[in-house]
């Protein structure tokens, strides 16, 4: 029989096909021949079967079983992400912000509850390797509490020996960088969504006043001072077409050239409330189509950033299939979120959400366990549209909150275009 594990799909700008199957790990670009061959299970040579590609039910059966013990078994030794929200509050008035749909909140943070974070995560994730990323909100936001503040989770972070990450606006980066070097830093992470019109055209102050120059010094002093950024995109059709600017940008920065240095771009979409301009949005299948145009038209976007195009690029780096991901949701696995309210939560997608509290670390510690466990056992062996999907194991079933805020329940699916994404990567990543 053919696996049903298996994905084909046109390349992009071409007549062959891109023939991947995640459970027996193998890639192949194959002709239009090839594919009617494989469909009507002929294999003259014996690849096919040699491959995965042709298989019978009992030991699909069985590699599945084996794959997918080998990831939870891997999942569990793997390092744990710990978000922790000292406000919601930002000197920000960007016009895509969600969190502006948020309760504001009376309580604020103080050294017992950073005290309290520590001291829980010591003892629910002890021998577990793990660090910190301090979330927002804007969490260096100007002023002397605040600094005390995060000078203060900075000392509790050493000497509990983790590491920490930020997620910042950028815009007093500068400011806190002395504090910054006080600790063992991963990552800053900052925000440019274009070069400077565009980006003060969408993230300024709640004053109005632009951000973009002041970022860019946070940035160069940060890479200066050996401190890691990771410079994240947030895309929509309003922004999109500046991309090749802001890569010759910081291309010409020098930023690029910088081991230091590494980007992503995050779409804007719907998460918990309606965006007020749905229009401008792009699916995820539309937005990296329009990337790839763009590739095309302006190469060196790739010094920028190089697109994963679901599991091509890895194949393309590795010259090898990356194992089965029979899960995408690191919730309550390998991330968990936590606020200055004392409140625990499964992620940063649901930090901060009234009713998606899964418990206190403060005033006294409570968990929800029915509720954990349902976020915890949640793959693509609990979400019925998965059990017959067969990109599940390229997609591993989404993200939950996304699923949970479109269907009602955590086990249903957030799909993610695999066959497009693995159409463009072929075509960018796999030439033939």
């Amino acid at each position: 029989m053919q696996s049903k594990h298996n994905i084909i799909t046109k390349i992009k700008n071409s007549e062959d096909y891109f023939l991947v199957n995640p459970l027996s790990k193998s890639a192949d670009i194959i002709s239009a021949n090839e594919v009617r061959m494989l469909k009507h299970q002929l294999d003259p040579s014996g690849e096919f079967t040699q491959k995965g590609y042709l298989t019978n039910e009992a030991s699909e059966k069985r590699a599945f079983k084996l794959a997918y013990l080998d990831f939870t078994e891997k999942r569990e030794a793997d390092e744990t992400q710990l978000f922790f929200v000292p406000n919601y509050s930002c000197n920000f008035a960007c016009t895509y912000c969600y969190q502006e749909g948020y309760n504001p909140v009376q309580q604020v943070l103080s050294t017992e509850i950073i005290d309290s974070f520590f001291d829980y995560v010591k003892v629910e994730f002890a021998g577990r390797p793990k660090y910190v990323t301090v979330f927002g909100g804007e969490p260096l936001l100007p002023g002397e509490n605040q600094r005390k503040l995060i000078a203060y989770f900075l000392e509790k972070s050493t000497e509990a020996k983790l590491d920490v990450a930020f997620v910042t606006n950028g815009y007093t980066l500068l400011a806190y960088l002395d504090l910054l070097k006080t600790a063992s830093i991963r990552e800053v992470q900052v925000t440019l969504d274009g070069t400077e019109e565009i980006h003060d055209a969408r993230r300024f102050m709640k004053g109005k006043q632009p951000t973009f120059s002041r970022i860019v010094e946070g940035i160069d002093a940060s890479l200066e001072a050996g401190i890691s950024i990771n410079l994240r995109m947030v895309a929509d059709k309003e922004n999109i077409d500046n991309l090749p600017a802001l890569a010759r940008f910081a291309i010409d920065k020098g930023w690029t050239s910088s081991p230091l240095f590494k980007t992503q771009i995050g779409r804007n979409y719907e998460l918990h409330y309606c965006n007020s301009t749905p229009e401008k949005l792009f699916d995820r299948a539309l937005l990296y189509e329009k990337i790839y145009e763009l590739l095309q038209e302006h190469p060196y976007i790739a010094e920028f950033y190089k697109p994963a195009f679901s599991i091509a690029r890895y194949i393309s780096e590795h010259e090898a299939v990356p194992t089965p991901l029979f899960d995408s949701c690191t919730a309550c696995k390998t991330e968990w979120a936590f606020d200055f309210t004392g409140a625990i939560y499964s992620c940063t997608a649901t930090v901060g959400k009234q009713g998606e509290e899964l418990g206190t670390f403060y005033p006294s510690v409570t968990k929800n366990e029915a509720v954990i466990s349902e976020w915890q056992n949640r793959d693509v062996t609990t979400i019925e549209e998965c059990k017959s999907c067969s990109v599940a194991l390229a997609c591993g079933g989404g993200c939950a909150s996304v699923a949970k805020n479109k269907n009602g329940n955590i086990n249903s699916p957030d799909c993610r275009p695999i066959k497009e994404l693995l159409a463009l990567g072929a075509a960018q990543y796999l030439k033939v």
